[in-house]
Order: structure tokens, then sequence, then C-alpha cells
């Protein structure tokens, strides 16, 4: 395991290499950091120099979440325990550009276990199950038990999670899996906060454009790739192809195919609010117009490249799991 590292430095405190920080974006984080939402309603933190393990599911939705943490003055570490993310070249390409980010910020990095047969065995039955349905939830109890149990053991007062940022998640099903996991250890404390408001996401894409993160099309596990092709077949949308997502560059753009609008879309809920056949098509011509640019050219050179150079760095420094 790699030593502990001094504090961490946000982009903030770097304004990082050959970049400003306009004062838009110094807005956005001022939010964020007081802990309001967009009407400026106060959320509690926990105390200054607390520890906090925060489970990661990638870097995109890392960032901005991480960004606030440490400029509140939280000791931070990332747990990387994601056994769904499949294929395996899937997995290396996203736990790797969340190493970087940990590396740029100085943040110890836990590299779990791939338990992916476990994580099989678990979901047997539940192939079928939707999005938002009971295969997420024993993909976060799964996930969330792993953190809360390595929190337990190493002296962390809280544990969150990066899933709790997407707005493609549920947020009560996350929030509710990561106090099941907690309430099994008296000492650890799960924290539960809302990491989906406009400005939160908003900066979130703008730290992935500044860092060009690997723009993955799909939430991990084979089931949900299966799933997002399916619906982007049915929007005539080219199918993903793995590795080949490329890299965020379009903070406003990449922030809109996030939008509630949109997502609220995907999930069809549409039907449940009783618009018309008119009104649908409407919404499938606007996913359609957000979401039939999201390849980015270059990405997957970029993400296998970084991926390259860190294997053979690791081999010449000896780098191994340290859960």
């Amino acid at each position: 395991a790699s030593p502990t590292p001094t504090m961490p430095k946000t982009s903030h405190q770097l304004e990082q290499k050959g970049r400003n920080t306009n004062e838009d974006d110094q807005t956005i984080n001022d939010s964020i950091i007081k802990g309001e939402n967009s009407e400026g309603k106060c959320m509690d933190w926990p105390p200054k120099g607390s520890k906090v393990l925060l489970h990661s599911c990638c870097a995109p939705c890392s960032g901005a979440m991480v960004e606030a943490m440490v400029d509140r003055g939280m000791d931070v570490t990332i747990f990387f325990y994601n056994p769904n993310i499949h294929p395996k070249q899937e997995y290396e390409i996203r736990k790797e550009e969340n190493k970087r980010y940990a590396r740029d910020l100085g943040i110890p990095f836990v590299d779990a276990d791939y338990d992916v047969d476990e994580w099989y065995r678990r979901a047997k039955g539940m192939e079928w199950s939707p999005e938002r349905g009971k295969r997420c939830s024993m993909c976060f109890d799964m996930r969330f038990e792993r953190t809360a149990l390595f929190a337990h053991e190493h002296g962390f007062q809280y544990i969150t999670t990066t899933n709790a940022t997407s707005r493609w998640k549920d947020a009560d099903q996350v929030n509710a899996s990561g106090e099941r996991a907690a309430a099994k250890y008296p000492s650890v404390e799960y924290w539960k906060r809302d990491w989906q408001t406009d400005e939160m996401t908003l900066r979130k894409y703008v730290i992935n454009a500044e860092k060009e993160f690997y723009k993955q099309e799909y939430c991990g596990c084979s089931f949900s790739l299966r799933d997002t092709n399916d619906f982007r077949r049915s929007q005539g949308i080219e199918p993903v192809t793995v590795g080949s997502g490329g890299v965020y560059n379009d903070p406003e753009k990449d922030a809109a195919e996030e939008s509630k609008e949109a997502v609220a879309s995907f999930f069809g809920w549409d039907t449940d609010r009783g618009e018309s056949s008119e009104e649908r098509k409407q919404d499938s011509r606007r996913l359609r117009e957000v979401y039939g640019g999201r390849k980015k050219t270059g990405g997957s050179t970029v993400a296998s490249s970084r991926l390259d150079a860190r294997t053979a760095s690791d081999a010449t420094h000896g780098e191994h799991n340290n859960w």
C-alpha cells in the first residue's frame, strides 16, 4: 500500500496547469462548499477533519464530490470496489482514470478486489431486473457492505458513495443501501446528502472536461450494457462500443445528457405522467438530439494509452491491491 500523503490539494488551490478558474465556476463551487442547494438551504457536513471513506464508482462521478469534501476539510480516502463493471477492459479503464484523479489530488486510493464471480452469483435470477430494480439494490448492498467493513477495520467515521451524485440512480435506493451497510458497525455512519443539485451536476462536468476523463456510456454491468444498447437502438443511435466512449470536453452538453428531463424520458416516466403519443415522440426526438453525438473521437486511444502507461508503471513499482 502507498504511504498516506499529505492533505490533498484541489483544483481551486492548485489553479490547474494552464487553466484558470472562471467566476462562474467559482460561484458554483462556493455554493457547493457552503452546503447549499439552488434555493440556498443549508445542508449538514461532518466536522472538519473527519475521516471519510468514499466508495467511488468512477472518476467522472467523483470530481465535484471529492473537491467539495476536500475544500470543506474532510480527510478523504477513495475506495474502489466495483465488481459489477463488465467487461474487464472497461473495469480497468475506469479504475485507472479514478486512480489518476486521486494521484492528482494527493488522495489515498484503495484498490479493492474484483469479485466478479461473487457479483454474478448474487445477480442470479435478476438478469432481467430493470435499472433501479432489485438487481441494483443487490449491487449497492454488495459494494457498500465491503466499504463499511473496510471503514470499520481502518477507523473511518463516515462512508458515502459517488453513486449518489448520478441522476441515473435513485438516490433513495442508493442511500438505503448505504444506511443498511453502515448500521452493522456502531462506529461507522453513512453520510447522506443531496449530491444531485444542478450546481453539483454542472461542476462535475466542468471537472470532467478539465481532466478529460474517459466518457463511459453505460452504468457498468453487462445487463446495463445490454439494456442501454436496446434503448439506443430504439432511438436510432449506434450501440455502445466498450472502451471507445471518448473523453468529456463540453460541460454544458454533457450536463444536458444528465438533465432531469433526459433521465425521466429514459426511464419512461413520460408514460406515467399521461403524456400524449405526440409528446412522447417529441421526447424521443429530443433524446436523439441529446445523445446522437455522444461519442467523442479519439477517446479510446486516450484511455488505452493511459491504461498502457499505468500498467507499465505498476509493473515497475510493484503496485498491488491493498484491500
